[in-house]
């Protein structure tokens, strides 16, 4: 069979970083192939050099037997790329971003439109409506689109389903088999182990170099430890109200009281549309409590009332036993928050990020001094402190980003798709931290899109259209719906919605 992608003894190399270091591997037409690895492994330099976009410092790389140095053009006609970061102009209607993308390769959509038909169609009705107001799966169907307008031959995806809910996931990689057995050869990284293995080969790339190739099951069994790490260890007894055995407690906790959230008929309408609808529940003390729910399923709007950063419409609420109505700056000085948007600031080191952020919280310069030895010690960064947080590793801004959302001992830590696109074993790390914390008594409010996550939680709640479909412990869930794992429980749910976007 043909290779229609040939790469030979490649090498990139960012001033002292071996970003690629001798990579060669090669994929054969009609194949999809899946390029894996940690986070830094060198897997966006490969695809860019593939999609032209960047030159290799040795080595050669063709596209259907076309030059990526001296043939540019030829493989820009025959190839579609989906980035990492999202490709798409938010400010640009559905229909405008699809016509700028056709432009640019010299064609139309009338004359594209056969080949993103079974794609475009399912969300052409919303045409005129701003990418940037589309759900997670929406934009999925838009880029796709965008990339296949001018009917490539190779299709290149850098982790395209980063940040998008399970159900979504799964009817993106419908849409790659369909296009598979159209004779598209598809090139695809990403960081769900299901989506590995529905590749037919892969490559695991590592610190710049290929340390395997093979099927999925012999790659993801060979490197087992990176790509199945036992799960995080709770602390014996569980997590939630541990703190009542150590002497600190955390900044807003209000008179020992055993829930930090309580939210009693919460709703909050745009117009005649109700994002949030009638939701109660409550949060103990010291719990790990996992938020879910698929794009456009209402959790996001409702986190953002909880955090003091939008006013419901109807229905009463406390955060840390603060008013979520009248007392939402309070809220805000009593909570930690951390976005899947890394929200650090990379261009300061990591001691002034800390010291920065600290400040924001109202704590003392002393106090700040003092703790800030401690974080640094604990997180084995004294050496590091003076290091731009933009020249860490993911892992390492993961940990900080953090702690220093802690760092106050606040009553409660929301984490919003903390670890979207990390690799298995960084967010297994990462879950340790969260054990630690909800030990020391700090409730974690925390949404994710890895079902394995969810395993994790002490309880769950799965919201759907805006309304809150079940809620219990994860053992609770998967014996009342009759699933085998949370991601059946949560499939099972969410192909319920009638809703379509919000």
């Amino acid at each position: 069979m043909m290779n229609v992608v040939e790469v030979n003894h490649v090498s990139k190399r960012y001033g002292k970083v071996e970003a690629l270091q001798d990579v060669s591997f090669s994929v054969e037409k009609g194949e999809v192939f899946g390029l894996i690895g940690p986070d830094g492994a060198g897997k966006t330099s490969m695809f860019r050099i593939l999609c032209t976009l960047l030159l290799p410092d040795t080595g050669t790389a063709t596209v259907e037997g076309f030059d990526a140095v001296k043939q540019m053009g030829e493989i820009r006609r025959r190839v579609g790329y989906m980035p990492g970061r999202f490709s798409l102009y938010q400010d640009l209607t559905v229909q405008e971003n699809l016509e700028f993308f056709a432009t640019l390769f010299g064609t139309t959509i009338e004359e594209g439109y056969d080949s993103i038909k079974a794609i475009y169609s399912q969300i052409e009705r919303f045409k005129n409506r701003r990418a940037g107001a589309l759900s997670g799966g929406m934009k999925q169907k838009l880029a796709l689109s965008c990339a296949l307008v001018h009917q490539p031959s190779v299709l290149f995806l850098d982790e395209p389903t980063t940040g998008v809910d399970p159900v979504s996931r799964k009817e993106f990689w419908e849409m790659l088999s369909m296009l598979k057995e159209r004779g598209i050869t598809i090139v695809a990284s990403t960081p769900y182990l299901d989506e590995v293995r529905r590749c037919e080969r892969v490559a695991f790339l590592s610190e710049g170099k290929i340390q395997g190739i093979d099927s999925p099951e012999v790659i993801l069994d060979r490197f087992k430890d990176i790509f199945n790490p036992a799960p995080p260890s709770p602390p014996e007894g569980g997590t939630i109200d541990s703190a009542s055995e150590t002497n600190e407690a955390p900044s807003g906790a209000v008179g020992g009281a055993s829930s930090v959230i309580e939210v009693s008929h919460l709703v909050k309408a745009f117009g005649t549309f109700r994002a949030v609808d009638d939701i109660s529940f409550s949060v103990k003390r010291g719990e790990i409590f996992g938020f879910l729910g698929a794009n456009g399923a209402g959790k996001t709007t409702a986190m953002h009332m909880l955090t003091g950063l939008n006013q419901p419409t109807s229905g009463t609420g406390t955060v840390a036993g603060f008013d979520i109505r009248t007392e939402h700056e309070q809220i805000k000085r009593h909570i930690g928050y951390m976005s899947q948007k890394f929200s650090l600031y990379e261009d300061l080191t990591v001691a002034e990020n800390i010291r920065l952020f600290a400040g924001i919280y109202g704590m003392k310069d002393d106090e700040i001094k003092v703790k800030t030895e401690n974080l640094l010690r604990q997180l084995k960064f004294e050496e590091h402190k003076n290091d731009l947080v933009g020249s860490l590793p993911l892992g390492w801004k993961q940990k900080l980003a953090f702690s220093v959302a802690i760092f106050h001992h606040p009553a409660i830590v929301f984490l919003d798709e903390p670890t979207g696109g990390v690799d298995p074993a960084t967010r297994r790390q990462f879950w340790e931290l969260i054990y630690e914390a909800a030990q020391r008594g700090i409730t974690v409010f925390v949404t994710t899109h890895y079902m394995d996550e969810a395993e994790y939680c002490d309880r769950i709640s799965i919201m759907v259209d805006g309304k809150i479909s079940a809620m219990g412990t994860p053992d609770e869930l998967k014996k009342r719906f009759g699933q085998p794992d949370m991601d059946h429980v949560f499939t099972y749910l969410a192909r319920q919605a009638t809703r379509i976007d919000n």
